[in-house]
């Protein structure tokens, strides 16, 4: 899963990068609101942390043209001004949820989880392939009842595949959505996290490699 931090106090959008990163998600932060467009345009994100007083451009019109575009990104707005009109203006905007400042970490986290889902394939809470049981709730995996502890990017490509529901999945796409825009796409990065994740979940494999196309999850 990936998100778009637009906030422009820097230790405010570092702290959330950070909180979000320590929960598995992969997190590219901006400052301002047309660079947020720009990225917008060229990656696919499922949420979209959104500031709404932010220099260059500000983040009403930019809410306004994630959702005019049909991006597919949930937009979470986040304001110091908590008051009934201003939520009211957010999702006349298109704001898919709306949380004033200040927050608690806790509580974003709930809301950009509860989005993230709304923008994928709805998956059952746990999916299971063969003894391997991936609770998407929990962010746990167990093979015959024994817990496989993972790291987190481990566990984000194991997450991607089951969400592909047995649809192959381009190494391209897992460095995409599991990685951030700071990956190297020449990078082996999706090969190393395969071999550390193959050989914790043990035999028989259930990760199938598809040569020169990409992985999926056996069932």
């Amino acid at each position: 899963m990936r998100v778009l931090v637009v906030e422009d106090e820097e230790i405010m959008a570092d702290a959330l990068a950070r909180g979000l990163r320590r929960s598995g998600y992969a997190v590219d932060v901006v400052t301002d609101g047309a660079t947020a467009l720009e990225q917008a345009a060229v990656n696919h994100y499922d949420v979209v942390l959104l500031d709404r007083d932010l220099p260059v451009v500000h983040g009403d019109e930019v809410c306004r043209a994630l959702v005019r575009d049909g991006a597919s990104a949930r937009v979470l707005m986040l304001t110091a001004a908590g008051t009934v009109a201003e939520k009211v203006d957010g999702f006349a905007l298109g704001a898919d949820d709306y949380l004033p400042k200040p927050f608690a970490f806790a509580e974003l986290l709930a809301r950009v989880e509860a989005l993230a889902r709304r923008t994928s394939p709805a998956v059952p809470p746990v999916i299971r392939s063969g003894e391997v049981a991936i609770d998407t709730a929990r962010r746990t995996v167990t093979r015959a009842g024994r817990p496989v502890q993972l790291t987190l990017k481990e566990y984000g490509v194991l997450a991607e595949l089951a969400r592909a529901r047995g649809a192959v999945v381009s190494a391209e796409d897992l460095l995409e959505r599991v990685w951030d825009e700071h990956a190297d796409a020449f990078s082996n990065a999706v090969r190393v996290t395969m071999v550390g994740l193959r050989r914790k979940l043990g035999d028989p494999q259930v990760i199938e490699t598809l040569r020169g196309v990409g992985y999926r999850l056996c069932s």
